[in-house]
């Protein structure tokens, strides 16, 4: 059995993310589904990651066992006409077979787009979050450098996700314009369910004069989602790469 490793980039806006499932269509089920014709068998692959409903991804990855023949290099070109436009894999590559793509993981990065602009763009609705104020960045960069390093993140995890240690490391955080879009990059160990939305969620405020820098370093200490601001919708979050 070969262990493929693939990198997926797709657009999250028609899916209920990444992971398959039972009311809706993930973009596991679709290359699941669609990939096992190119490898003559069922597929059951293993995400880096969960994105949820409306979330891009340029790198999420993917690894699965196989016994099929096609050769590596054909994979990604021969996948172009199984898969839907909005799903596309970037690269493939055959790797040991004790690889997890999500176990293996030592970090991840997720980028948050925000379109700070007093008029819509039409043409951004699925992929930034539109603010119709101009946000204080130096007052987001100097609230952001509170959350690097090792902290309880219990103040900015959302209830429903698995059961697990609150306690994450964000080595850095990165804010600049790219255009008209302001962006943050959180760079971590790994992620608790809806954290990087709430983080951003409370940023915002912090951008907008609602909150302070000390007031956000409290909502971490504090530990109390309930304190935090509100949850970034999903349409502005990508899932940018993963690290081994």
């Amino acid at each position: 059995m070969r262990n493929i490793k693939l990198t997926v980039a797709y657009d999250g806006t028609a899916y209920n993310g990444f992971q398959r499932q039972k009311n809706g269509i993930g973009i596991q089920q679709i290359l699941e589904g669609r990939l096992a014709k190119l490898f003559g068998h069922e597929l059951k692959m293993n995400g880096a990651g969960r994105t949820d409903t409306g979330v891009h991804a340029y790198g999420q990855v993917v690894n699965f066992k196989t016994s099929g023949t096609i050769p590596i290099e054909r994979i990604a070109i021969g996948s172009r006409c199984l898969l839907p436009h909005d799903i596309v894999i970037t690269e493939a590559l055959e790797v040991d077979e004790e690889f997890h793509a999500r176990f293996d993981a030592t970090s991840k990065i997720y980028v948050y787009k925000i379109y700070p602009h007093v008029m819509a763009n039409p043409f951004l609705r699925n992929y930034a979050w539109h603010i119709w104020r101009k946000l204080d960045t130096l007052a987001i960069q100097e609230a952001t450098r509170i959350i690097v390093g090792t902290h309880d993140f219990s103040a900015f995890c959302a209830a429903g996700g698995k059961t697990m240690s609150p306690v994450r490391t964000i080595m850095a955080i990165d804010c600049q314009f790219a255009g008209d879009i302001f962006e943050l990059s959180f760079f971590g160990t790994g992620f608790l369910y809806h954290m990087v939305r709430n983080l951003t969620g409370t940023l915002v405020e912090v951008g907008l004069g609602a909150r302070s820098a000390s007031d956000f370093k409290s909502i971490l200490e504090g530990c109390d989602r309930k304190k935090a601001g509100i949850t970034a919708p999903a349409h502005g979050l990508y899932f940018k790469e993963v690290r081994y």
